[in-house]
């Protein structure tokens, strides 16, 4: 299957932790007005319930995953997004 390009550059959540090159884990990313599950593989092992980032497409439904944080809150420094 000739890899998805619409899917590069979505956030998602990873419902299966990653466990690096061990293994995939799952993410659930929202794409095409919906929300869609791939196999994600990422660099290092990452927890259930993290933020990633898709930054490419393997094909057959399987992505390569970064740990993703909002560059909003890291300005705010607190994780919640607000200035104050």
């Amino acid at each position: 299957m000739a890899p998805d390009e619409a899917v590069i550059g979505c956030t998602g959540e990873l419902v299966t932790g990653t466990r690096g090159s061990a293994g995939p884990g799952e993410v659930l990313v929202r794409i095409r007005g919906g929300s869609e599950t791939f196999l994600a593989w990422s660099d290092e092992p990452l927890p259930h319930g993290a933020a990633v980032l898709v930054i490419e497409s393997r094909g057959s439904r399987q992505v390569d995953v970064i740990k993703w944080a909002d560059p909003l809150e890291a300005l705010t420094g607190d994780g919640t997004g607000s200035a104050g």
